[in-house]
C-alpha cells in the first residue's frame, strides 16, 4: 500500500477513534480546538469507525486539516485466497496473538504479529486472517487452551470481534508524519503504535477518560455478552470468562500504546494511577489539564441567581444521552426535586441520536414520572447560546475524564453538580495545590444516586448567599487554572520537541525484502 503524504510528511496525524469529527462531545471539541490553535501546522486524521456507514461531519473542519482517512473496525478488504506457506504463517501468528488476548501482551507481542502481517497487507483480509481454514484451526486452538468452559457460539462472535479489529487496524493505510498523536489508547492507540514501529516516528498518546476503565464499565454492563450461567456448586473464579478476554485485551492494546508512545498524557492526576496499573512508564507520563476560552464564557450575560427576573430555575445537562451519562439518574433527581421547585426546568443538551434504544426509554421515564413539562431534550446547541437560560450544571456520569462542560459553565459563573468520576472533583472543589483555596465551587455526589443530586441542586437553586459563593469559587478557578492559552503552548512545545526529533531505526526492512523473505 503507498504511504500517503511520502515526499512532505505531514506535521501531526491525530488518531480518533469514535470521535471528532462525527460524534459531538467533549473529546470531539477538544480535538477541534487543539487543530485550531496551531494554525501553522498541519494536521491528517484517521478516523477510526465501526462500519462504512454514511455518517455526517458534526464539525466543520479547519483548513489547516490536509486530510482524512477511514478506518472501519469491523471490516476490512476480503483479499486473497491464500498466501504461501500458509500453515507456517498462522503457526507464527498463534502465540503473539493468545498474549495480546492475556493481560500480559505487550508491544513486542504486537510487533511480532505486525512483522508477518506487514509483507504481506496487499494480499491479506477477511478471506484469509477470519475465513480460512487455518484461522479456524487457530481459533480452534485458542478456544480449548483458553475458554473451554464457555460457550463456543460466544467465543467464536468474540474472538471475530476482537481478532477483526486488530487486523483492520493494522492492514488500514497511514500517512508520512513527523509524529503521530492519538487522543485514546484501544484500537487507536494499536494504530499509533503500529506508526512509531512502522516509521519510526514519535508517538503521542492523550487520554481524557482511561480507555480500559470505560472500556471495564461498558463490558460489565454489557447485555450483548451472554455468559451460560449454569448451577454449579463449584464456583471457580480463577477461570477466565468471555467478559475478563475483552477486558484483558484492550489492557495490552494499552500496554502497547505506552510502550510505543515517547508522551504518555494526561488531564489530571487521578488518571495516571490507573495508567501505571495498565503499565505506562512514570518516566514519560505528564499531565496538560483541559483548558477553555474563558474570555468567550466569561462574556456570557445570564441571570445573577436562580429565579431572577422571573424567569424559573433551569438546570442543564450538557452531553450524550448514552448509558454511560446516566441520564436515568439525572431524571429520577428532577422528580424528586419537583416536590419543592414546582416551576422546575430542565434541558438536556446534547445528541440523543446515538442510542436511539435508550433515548427512548428515558422519554419512557419522562413520562411516566409525568416530567413532559419539566425536562426538555434539547438535542445539539450551541453552548453559548443556551447558557444564556442555564443556572446550574448538572452532570451525572459514571466516567468522565476533564469535562469541559465544568469549565465552560464556570467561566459564565454557572456552579456544577456532578458525580464523584474522573476529575469533576479537583475541578468543582479545588486540588491540594490550589492556594489560596477557593471552595466549593458546586456540589459531587455519589454515582448513581438521584437523592443526593435532587439535594445538592435544589440547595443551589434555592439559597442565593449559597449560590454566589459557588459562582464565585468556580468562576475564578476556572480562570487562574484552566484558561485555554496555558494548555495550547503546552501542546505547542510537546509537538515541537516531538516534530524535531531523529527518526529512530524501524525493526522493519522494506516490504520487497519481507516479501522475498516471506516467499
Amino acid at each position: 500500500m503507498p504511504q500517503l503524504f511520502k515526499d512532505k510528511p505531514v506535521d501531526v496525524c491525530l488518531m480518533l477513534e469514535g470521535t471528532y469529527p462525527y460524534v459531538a462531545g467533549g473529546v470531539s471539541t477538544w480535538t477541534h480546538d487543539l487543530i485550531r490553535s496551531q494554525p501553522d501546522m498541519s494536521f491528517f486524521l484517521i478516523s477510526l469507525l465501526p462500519s462504512q456507514e454514511k455518517r455526517k461531519p458534526r464539525y466543520e473542519l479547519p483548513g489547516n486539516v490536509v486530510g482524512i482517512e477511514h478506518t472501519y473496525i469491523q471490516e476490512m478488504a476480503k483479499g486473497d485466497r491464500r498466501i504461501a506457506h500458509m500453515d507456517r504463517f498462522f503457526a507464527d501468528l498463534e502465540s503473539p496473538l493468545e498474549r495480546l488476548q492475556s493481560r500480559r501482551g505487550n508491544l513486542a507481542d504486537m510487533a511480532e504479529v505486525f512483522e508477518l502481517i506487514y509483507p504481506l497487507r496487499e494480499q491479506l483480509g477477511g478471506r484469509i486472517l477470519l475465513n480460512s481454514e487455518p484461522a479456524w484451526d487457530m481459533l480452534l486452538g485458542m478456544y480449548a487452551r483458553g475458554h473451554p468452559d464457555s460457550s463456543f457460539l460466544d467465543y467464536f462472535w468474540t474472538w471475530r470481534a476482537l481478532m477483526g479489529g486488530l487486523f483492520s487496524v493494522l492492514l488500514s493505510d497511514i500517512p508520512a508524519a513527523r509524529a503521530y498523536h492519538t487522543v485514546s489508547t484501544g484500537y487507536a492507540g494499536i494504530l499509533a503504535a503500529r506508526a512509531v514501529l512502522e516509521t519510526g516516528r514519535p508517538g503521542i498518546v492523550t487520554e481524557h477518560g482511561i480507555y480500559t476503565n470505560e472500556r471495564r464499565i461498558e463490558i460489565a454492563m454489557a447485555d450483548w455478552l451472554f455468559e451460560d450461567e449454569r448451577v454449579d456448586l463449584n464456583v471457580d473464579r480463577s477461570k477466565r470468562d468471555l467478559k475478563d478476554l475483552w477486558m484483558d485485551t484492550f489492557a495490552s492494546y494499552s500496554r502497547c500504546c505506552y510502550q510505543a508512545c515517547g508522551d504518555i498524557v494526561t488531564l489530571y492526576e487521578g488518571n495516571q494511577h490507573l495508567q501505571l496499573d495498565d503499565g505506562a512508564d512514570p518516566g514519560r507520563m505528564a499531565i496538560i489539564p483541559n483548558g477553555i476560552d474563558y474570555e468567550r464564557y466569561s462574556a456570557i450575560r445570564r441571570r445573577p441567581y436562580p429565579g431572577a427576573e422571573g424567569a424559573p430555575p433551569t438546570l442543564g445537562f450538557v452531553g450524550r444521552v448514552v448509558p454511560i451519562k446516566d441520564v436515568k439518574t439525572l431524571i429520577r433527581a428532577c422528580g424528586m426535586m419537583r416536590k419543592e421547585i414546582p416551576d422546575l426546568r430542565v434541558l438536556i443538551i446534547g445528541p440523543y441520536d446515538e442510542d436511539e434504544e435508550y433515548y427512548e426509554e428515558c422519554c419512557q421515564m419522562v413520562a411516566e414520572l409525568d416530567l413532559g413539562q419539566v425536562i426538555e431534550f434539547m438535542g445539539r446547541q450551541r453552548l453559548d447560546d443556551v447558557l444564556t437560560e442555564v443556572d446550574v450544571m448538572v452532570l451525572t456520569s459514571i466516567s468522565e475524564g476533564m469535562p469541559l462542560v465544568i469549565l465552560e459553565c464556570g467561566a459564565a459563573g454557572i456552579p456544577s453538580v456532578a458525580t464523584d468520576v474522573g476529575a469533576c472533583r479537583e475541578l468543582i472543589m479545588g486540588n491540594s495545590l490550589e492556594t489560596p483555596a477557593l471552595g466549593a465551587g458546586g456540589a459531587i455526589t455519589p454515582l448513581s444516586n438521584p437523592r443526593a443530586t435532587a439535594e445538592a441542586c435544589v440547595r443551589l437553586l434555592s439559597d442565593p448567599d449559597h449560590y454566589a459563593d459557588c459562582s464565585e469559587a468556580l468562576k475564578t478557578r476556572v480562570e487562574q487554572y484552566y484558561n485555554k492559552t496555558g494548555q495550547d503552548a503546552a501542546y505547542r512545545g510537546l509537538y515541537d520537541r516531538r516534530m524535531a526529533a531523529e527518526t529512530r531505526p524501524t525493526p522493519l526492512p522494506p516490504p520487497s525484502h519481507l516479501a522475498e523473505a516471506a516467499e
